[in-house]
């Protein structure tokens, strides 16, 4: 049996884009908070993940997804890379 990053819970945290524009921030409690360039908080909502899939409802109802791949999120066109912490 393969292990998914829903079993690790490796999600959680910072996936930033490798220019530094898109922070997106999944946070333990199934919210998530966006920044873009300079704008924080640019969009918020409620995240779920299913195996190495994410589903994303944003605050106005807006909906997204993504995939985890080799420690790597795509979503919506774009490649985040998990941040690490020092």
């Amino acid at each position: 049996m393969n292990t998914t990053i829903e079993d690790t819970q490796e999600y959680i945290g910072m996936w930033v884009t490798a220019d530094g524009y898109i922070r997106h921030e999944l946070l333990p409690d199934g919210r998530y908070d966006e920044a873009r360039g300079k704008r924080q908080n640019a969009y918020q909502g409620n995240y779920r993940v299913s195996g190495n899939h994410i589903d994303y409802k944003d605050d106005t109802g807006f909906t997204a997804d993504g995939e985890f791949r080799d420690g790597i999120l795509y979503h919506a066109g774009m490649i985040l890379y998990k941040e690490q912490i020092p």
